[in-house]
C-alpha cells in the first residue's frame, strides 16, 4: 500500500486464509452443545460461473482427487448452478465426517485458487440442522477470511432468522473468526446444503 492509497482511504484487501476452514469441526461441537445443531454432511463452494476448458480440466482433477476417498456418500463433487447465476461445487459426506468434509472444501478452494480462479471464489459453507426443521449454514467469506451464520426460516420464502444468527455470532466467537460487518452477512438462498 502506498502513501496515495492511505490518503485516499483505500485499504488492502484481506488475503484469503483457507486454513480458517479447519476451525469448523471445533465450532460444530460448540454449535451442538449451545444450540443443538449438528452437521448435515453437505458442504459447498460458491463462485462466479466460469466457462471453458481450463475450468473443466480443474473440475475433473478435483473430482478425481476426491473420488480416491472410498468413505464418501453420494457423488464426490457435484457442479450445480443456482437461480442467481452462481456455480456451486457440492461435496456430500455422512454427518459424522465433518473433518473430511472440511478437507474437501479446502481442496476445492485450493484447486480453484491455484488454477487462477481465486478472483471468482465467493464463499464456502457447511450445512447444519437441529432436527426440528431449522437449518443453518456456517458461511466462510473467501475474500474476507471470516465466517457468519446464515439461518433461513423454515417454510418461509426468503426470510431469515436474524435473532438466531446474532445469538450464534456470540456463541461461535471463540471458535471462528466472525465477520463483524453485518452488511456482509449475505443471504445464500437456495444454497446446496440448506
Amino acid at each position: 500500500m502506498g502513501l496515495l492509497d492511505i490518503l485516499l482511504g483505500r485499504t488492502k484487501p484481506v488475503a484469503p486464509d483457507l486454513d480458517q476452514l479447519f476451525a469448523l469441526p471445533s465450532a460444530a461441537v460448540t454449535l451442538e452443545v449451545a444450540a443443538g445443531f449438528t452437521p448435515t454432511g453437505v458442504g459447498a463452494v460458491c463462485f462466479a460461473t466460469v466457462e471453458g476448458a481450463a475450468f473443466e480440466q480443474m473440475h475433473r482433477e478435483v473430482q478425481a482427487l476426491l473420488d480416491a476417498d472410498t468413505d464418501r456418500t453420494g457423488p464426490p463433487v457435484e457442479l450445480r448452478r443456482d437461480g442467481y447465476g452462481y456455480s456451486w461445487l457440492v461435496s456430500r459426506r455422512s454427518p459424522d465426517q465433518l473433518p473430511e468434509l472440511v478437507n474437501d472444501l479446502h481442496a476445492v478452494n485450493s484447486s480453484l485458487e491455484v488454477n487462477g480462479f481465486g478472483p471468482q471464489l465467493l464463499c464456502s459453507l457447511a450445512g447444519f440442522t437441529d432436527g426440528t426443521g431449522r437449518k443453518l449454514a456456517l458461511v466462510y467469506l473467501y475474500k474476507r477470511g471470516t465466517f457468519y451464520p446464515f439461518a433461513p426460516l423454515p417454510g418461509a420464502a426468503e426470510r431469515r432468522d436474524t435473532a438466531l444468527e446474532l445469538q450464534l455470532r456470540a456463541t461461535l466467537g471463540d471458535d471462528l473468526r466472525i465477520e463483524q460487518d453485518l452488511g456482509r452477512w449475505f443471504p445464500v438462498w437456495g444454497a446446496p446444503g440448506l
